[in-house]
């Protein structure tokens, strides 16, 4: 270090110090204070090097992988790819199983094994599970008004009015509610000998479709290893995002990130690219922050580059 410093560079280097330090309060004023860290992540298949290695350059921190009947040595196997790209595999998509079908139930049981048994073996602390899927008629997104019992999430009343046109889909929700429920109980042993979350989704399945009764059907379980996995976009078209949040609060072990645009008169739309859509971003950053949400922000759909990770850098900033 140089100690002989004339009096003109002793000023100028104060200043440009003092400048910096002014930029930094200003950058630091400009960018929200959260309270939680959210990871981005992509969605995989089977666990491929040149894969992680496009995964890592464009910005992403860890992998959901789809690949959920591998087996626990193959899983392990995929782990070590992932890991020496400085990827994390975080989540297996075990997605839709039928427990609403009395005669697959089992079946669809051992395969929920199946898939905790490979995320164990991925280093995962989770799994995605759709309970089952209905395709009764039902109201639209925008008529819902659910009646409803907190304690075992079984509706009596899904719109306003006249109840009588919807009887066959209440019958059918309570069902699958009761169904899955028999079901899910089956798996929280195995769920805990795996160290594994069963974080449950009700995407587009006709079944618990505004916040508080999915929240309701969750919390029901009061298990540490049955949770929700909170897909953004797919909600859009029930309820605004910030209200899933709100409702669904600390069981949210996960989130899929996607963006869904409403049309004018706010019934009905489509999905568009992330940030392109009627989501508000910000608010639900603000909202995750507030639910004590640290965790993984995984993008479904999309190419893997550095736009899309940037786009999720800025809904990870809250902007």
């Amino acid at each position: 270090m140089r100690r002989d410093l004339t009096r003109r560079e002793f000023i100028l280097g104060s200043a440009a110090a003092g400048a910096g330090v002014l930029a930094a309060r200003v950058l630091a004023a400009d960018a929200p204070a959260f309270k939680t860290t959210l990871h981005k992540a992509q969605i995989m298949g089977n666990i491929d090097a040149k894969q992680c290695e496009a995964f890592r350059e464009a910005g992403f921190e860890g992998i959901e992988t789809t690949a959920w009947s591998a087996a626990p040595e193959q899983a392990m196997a995929g782990r070590k790819i992932a890991e020496k790209s400085g990827l994390k595999i975080h989540s297996v998509m075990r997605a839709w199983v039928d427990f609403n079908n009395p005669k697959s139930a089992d079946g669809g049981i051992a395969s929920v094994e199946t898939a905790l048994q490979a995320a164990a073996g991925y280093g995962a602390d989770a799994i995605l599970l759709v309970p089952c899927l209905t395709g009764v008629k039902c109201p639209d997104p925008w008529q819902y008004d659910y009646e409803f019992d907190p304690k075992t999430a079984r509706i009596t009343r899904v719109v306003k009015g006249d109840n009588a046109p919807w009887a066959d889909y209440i019958q059918v929700q309570n069902d699958a509610t009761d169904l899955s429920r028999a079901a899910l109980e089956k798996l929280i042993a195995p769920a805990g000998k795996a160290g594994v979350v069963i974080a449950l989704e009700n995407v587009w399945n006709n079944l618990w479709c505004m916040p508080e009764v999915f929240a309701a059907f969750v919390k029901s379980f009061d298990s540490k290893w049955i949770r929700a996995y909170f897909d953004i976009g797919n909600h859009v078209k029930y309820a605004e995002p910030r209200r899933w949040i709100q409702a669904l609060g600390k069981t949210i072990v996960k989130c899929h990130v996607k963006d869904f645009k409403l049309n004018a008169d706010g019934h009905g739309g489509k999905f568009v690219g992330i940030r392109e859509g009627s989501v508000d971003w910000p608010g639900v950053r603000r909202e995750l922050d507030d639910a004590g949400y640290n965790g993984w922000m995984t993008i479904e759909g999309g190419a893997v580059n550095k736009d899309q990770s940037q786009k999720l850098d800025l809904i990870i900033a809250g902007k």
